[in-house]
């Protein structure tokens, strides 16, 4: 039985670390309610730098707590009795609360940064989840059900654009509602079918905000028929707002919800409950992808991590070497019956890579925290990652202790690797490439040229521009994602210039060129060149992408970012946005 002091300190020590997560999370839902009045004044560097304020956020509120930890209490010598009441006592706080799967990842945070890992068990932290998320009430519904066999399918509509509680008028209300209905019956309901009496829109209670755009996502139900759908509101920056389309079917809201995006700003008490919502919705998008698109990438990385052990436990491949070519910076392996690589990055780098290690993790940590556009996958971060030593192939070993010696070490049966980074696996671009037949390299030609427009919009400029360094999404059928980010910087940082004409015949043939280079300079003229080894594949990037070999249009980008121009980059088809003339 634990004495009455014991016990007075475990709850003293439960309520101020819970009180460090509300406070982080009231930090987090005033930042995030923000997003509304930042999309209806067109304030876009407001909203980008809103979105990489809130990726600190966390950090920051766990140092917050274990200060004040350290303030309150004596906790410098561990004691597994007094950790062991301190998470009793604090299962018993969070009973009742509306969050109470990210307090528990923030107790995860707090007390993991304060101990050894050898105290990382069921014992004293959550490695597996104590309080259920189904069914939590909060004063505001996570969704709201709208009849149209009740007030008519026009009205039913009207109301739910309407019911997105914006402030500014709609340009023409009429028309957007026409628009939706007319794609919902051509995409969602192409034959004639009589309406059930249950016919329902069941639409999620507060919008999505990313970027340029406002998001109103839910589902038509007609029968054992469940169609999601999602509708994008843009700002026409003079002084009202429309509907831009109506995103239709499953597949439409993966894109939308791909691991490639930045964060979504989500207001609702309830986090679970929209996270319920959304993977009906799209059930092949995991838990933790939608905890990180609704902006908890922390909770994103506590599940993952969970269903991780959970799939090492119940699997027995070996984690081996990544197929593909060897990056010179990280040293890339996976486990073959998991959707993931993990990166590790090398004790030293050979030339021509001129980055420290600092750099690469800097580089890492500017793709978490800018726009990605679509283009850049998102990557999980952990540090001190034990993993057992027996699913480690002789070949990957002796490759990790070769090249990551200062990253890893050996605890009892455990390889304990101190920095990695986890990404989606992806088909490298170069392999799909050597694979495709003609229709197949066009596509993917005009999507690499495109990746690298878009990011050049989002002011990114990949550094590395190989094919190896892009992947396809979707098992090889997707979109080209970039995704090795040691060379990565902001495009208007780069130099661009047209190489300048010989002085005399002679210099073309010399050994050095003819003119001074500086350590920023690209010449993109040599693009194709140096990118390209088979003609085939360099005359199917230059039938789409041509001007991406002229040092003038990536000038031209800059001096539109430096000017405040921001371009649109939508996460959905150009065909499918609708006409705007009334």
């Amino acid at each position: 039985m634990t004495d009455p002091v014991t016990k007075g300190l475990s709850k003293k020590i439960a309520d101020t670390i819970l009180a460090g997560f509300d406070r982080h999370f009231s930090f987090f839902t005033k930042i995030t309610r923000g997003a509304r009045k930042r999309f209806e004044n067109a304030d876009w560097e407001g909203e980008r730098k809103a979105s990489r304020e809130r990726i600190k956020f966390y950090d920051i509120r766990v140092k917050d707590a274990i200060r004040s930890l350290n303030k309150l209490f004596d906790l410098d010598n561990f004691s597994g009795a007094l950790w062991f009441d301190v998470k009793r006592e604090y299962v018993q706080l969070i009973q009742d609360h509306n969050q109470p799967e990210l307090a528990e990842t923030f107790y995860n945070s707090v007390f993991c940064a304060r101990f050894h890992r050898d105290y990382f068990d069921n014992d004293y932290i959550f490695v597996r989840s104590v309080v259920s998320t189904e069914f939590i009430e909060s004063d505001k519904p996570s969704y709201h059900v709208y009849y149209p066999a009740r007030r008519g399918f026009r009205a039913s509509i009207r109301q739910v654009m309407i019911d997105g509680g914006f402030k500014l008028a709609f340009e023409n209300l009429d028309r957007d509602v026409r628009n939706i209905i007319q794609a919902l019956i051509k995409q969602a309901f192409p034959r004639p079918r009589r309406a059930h009496l249950n016919f329902q829109f069941q639409v999620i209670s507060t919008v999505f905000y990313r970027n340029k755009a406002a998001y109103i996502v839910g589902k038509c139900i007609n029968a054992d028929q469940e169609i999601p759908f999602a509708i994008p509101i843009l700002n026409n920056e003079q002084g009202s707002i429309y509907a831009d389309t109506i995103i239709i079917g499953t597949k439409g809201l993966s894109r939308l919800f791909e691991f490639s995006y930045v964060y979504f700003m989500v207001d609702h008490p309830v986090p679970s409950s929209i996270v319920s919502f959304l993977r009906k919705l799209m059930p092949s998008r995991s838990k933790e992808d939608l905890y990180s698109a609704i902006g908890l990438h922390k909770q994103g990385k506590t599940d993952f991590y969970r269903d991780f052990l959970h799939h090492l436990k119940h699997s027995e491949d070996e984690l081996i070497n990544a197929p593909g070519i060897k990056g010179m910076v990280m040293a890339v392996f996976t486990l073959p019956s998991y959707p993931y690589v993990f990166k590790v990055i090398r004790d030293r780098f050979p030339p021509p890579k001129k980055v420290t290690r600092q750099q690469v993790q800097n580089a890492y940590q500017l793709v978490k925290q800018h726009d990605r556009v679509g283009r850049m996958a998102d990557t999980l971060e952990y540090s001190h990652v034990a993993l057992p030593r027996k699913r480690f192939s002789t070949d990957l070993l002796e490759e990790l202790y070769a090249t990551c010696e200062n990253s890893i070490a050996e605890e009892g049966e455990h390889i304990v690797i101190e920095h990695l980074y986890i990404e989606r696996r992806m088909t490298p671009l170069n392999i799909a490439v050597v694979r495709a037949d003609d229709k197949t390299l066009d596509r993917l030609m005009r999507s690499y040229g495109q990746a690298i427009k878009e990011l050049a919009a989002a002011n990114i400029f990949p550094g590395d521009l190989l094919l190896k360094n892009f992947g396809l999404t979707g098992q090889g059928q997707g979109r080209v994602v970039f995704y090795d980010y040691d060379e990565i910087c902001y495009l208007t940082e780069c130099n661009f210039r047209k190489i300048p004409p010989p002085r005399y015949p002679e210099d073309e043939f010399a050994a050095e060129p003819w003119f001074s280079i500086g350590p920023r300079d690209i010449f993109p003229e040599e693009f194709a060149s140096f990118l390209f080894v088979e003609e085939r594949t360099r005359q199917s990037f230059l039938k789409y992408h041509k001007d991406l070999l002229d040092a003038d249009f990536w000038i031209k980008k800059q001096e539109n970012i430096r000017a405040g121009i921001y371009e649109d980059v939508f996460p959905y088809s150009q065909r499918i946005r609708f006409d705007r003339t009334d």
